[in-house]
């Protein structure tokens, strides 16, 4: 079986922490603002929420395109990364750090396993 799907995995769920530093912790003040411009360019609390997963998603689209040097893989952990992301904030409303990252590993994983494991 081929291991690009754990590789696929491992890297996202770096790119998903390294997008909480810096935004959190290193760009915080330019990532407040950013989300006042685009709350007060909306037209409600959602619209801004979506946007910010989109961007989120764009992010992870860079990072593994360019990890992986394969623009395919990097739409494809985009997609589910957002996927899960919209679901869980939906369906799931209180949940830990750990168990947010042990539920994007293991279906991020799942996921590509489907596709590049078989």
């Amino acid at each position: 079986m081929q291991m690009i799907w754990f590789y696929v995995a491992i890297v996202l769920a770096i790119s998903d922490i390294l997008h909480t530093t810096l935004m959190w912790k290193v760009l915080n003040n330019f990532y407040i603002l950013l989300g006042v411009f685009i709350q007060q360019s909306t037209h409600s609390t959602w619209q801004t929420w979506v946007i910010h997963e989109i961007m989120e998603a764009a992010f992870h689209f860079i990072i593994l395109s360019i990890v992986f040097l394969n623009p395919t893989i990097g739409l494809l952990a985009a997609l589910i990364h957002f996927v899960i992301d919209v679901s869980h904030t939906v369906l799931i409303r209180n949940m830990g750090e750990l168990e947010h990252r042990a539920l994007h590993f293991v279906v991020e994983s799942l996921f590509f396993i489907l596709i590049y494991g078989l």
